[in-house]
């Protein structure tokens, strides 16, 4: 979800893990997940105190994550997609349940609050690890009569220099929301009404993008872009001038998870990462690094108080109301799918 300042570092590290061979008999967990989205500081803790080597791949949708292991991907031990993806992983037996007396730090510091809306409540199949937002970006100084809508991507003055995620339930309900319809819709007419709007959308994009738009916004090469709340956050340490709005009409609020594949070899070690980044300090750390929030109750008194009275971190009452989270949709799963090939054929 989720290059940035931080990717540079990210990278470098994966290159330098990479290039350094394994101890014999030491474990390595294999990790897939969205590029730019842990600490590496903390990823080497862990190595260093469970004597073990930490691998991570990267994937920059759940659709592309999902694809390549349906195609026969193998190997992995543990997955972050998101939480809309899990429950299609589940069930379709592509996970292993979690074993909570492995776990005493999610037992006792995931946020009750966040469980109100979560997919999995019980988290039987999954854990939680960051939350966001999506919305909107913009350079403040270049995009005149700024309004907090989806109607800015009709805007004929910014043709060409605006993006839309590259992610079908995410632009899909982004228009959905648009027309004043719940993201999560199964009626094909208000399906085919989103399709129109998004297409008509397309005219003034310059691409849809998923990792290069908030480097492209920070640059100035896009004015306004459709983006997560921890991307746009980050960038904004290299230029003050991006602003980020969640739309009037409403807009998508989404975790990503952690979850253990079936066929992973490593499922104790997978455990005990899990259990690891949801340690309190290990979670602030984290989630100061990486402007995501990872919703473990116990942790939100060791962030700074800029961060705890971040409205994008932790939106107030009146955004939230605004917000749907993505569900999966079981058999119409497949109306998004049509409708969004739709409006990639569409020129």
């Amino acid at each position: 979800m989720r290059a940035t300042r931080h990717a540079l570092i990210v990278r470098l590290g994966a290159l330098l893990a990479a290039a350094v061979p394994a101890v014999a008999g030491e474990p390595v967990l294999h990790v897939y997940t969205w590029a730019d989205y842990m600490k590496p500081e903390l990823v080497q803790r862990f190595e260093k105190e469970n004597r073990c080597r930490v691998i991570i791949d990267t994937f920059d949708s759940n659709e592309a994550m999902y694809a390549k292991l349906k195609a026969g991907a193998t190997g992995y031990d543990l997955l972050f997609p998101s939480s809309y993806m899990v429950k299609i992983m589940n069930d379709q037996g592509m996970l292993q349940p979690v074993d909570h007396a492995k776990l005493p730090n999610v037992k006792k510091n995931v946020d009750p609050e966040y469980l109100k809306i979560a997919i999995d409540k019980e988290m039987h199949h999954s854990v939680p690890y960051m939350l966001t937002i999506t919305g909107m970006a913009y350079l403040e100084s270049r995009v005149e009569n700024f309004q907090p809508s989806w109607t800015q991507f009709d805007r004929p003055d910014l043709a060409g220099r605006m993006t839309l995620l590259n992610d079908m339930r995410e632009t899909v309900g982004a228009a959905l929301k648009f027309l004043g319809y719940s993201l999560n819709t199964k009626d094909e007419k208000q399906l085919e009404e989103a399709r129109d709007v998004v297409i008509r959308w397309k005219k003034n994009l310059a691409k849809f993008e998923n990792e290069q738009y908030k480097t492209g916004l920070a640059s100035g090469e896009f004015l306004l872009v459709h983006g997560y709340s921890g991307d746009i956050l980050q960038v904004q340490e290299e230029n003050e001038d991006i602003q980020f709005a969640v739309p009037a009409e409403g807009t998508s609020i989404s975790c990503d998870d952690m979850v253990i594949p079936q066929e992973a070899k490593e499922t104790d070690l997978a455990h005990r990462f899990i259990n690891y980044l949801h340690d309190p300090e290990v979670a602030a750390e984290n989630t100061e690094f990486i402007a995501y929030l990872c919703p473990n109750a116990a942790s939100y008194e060791y962030l700074s108080e800029e961060t705890r009275e971040n409205p994008v971190l932790f939106p107030p009452p009146e955004v939230r109301s605004k917000c749907e989270v993505i569900d999966d949709l079981g058999a119409d799963n497949v109306k998004y799918t049509k409708v969004w090939d739709l409006i990639k054929a569409a020129e």
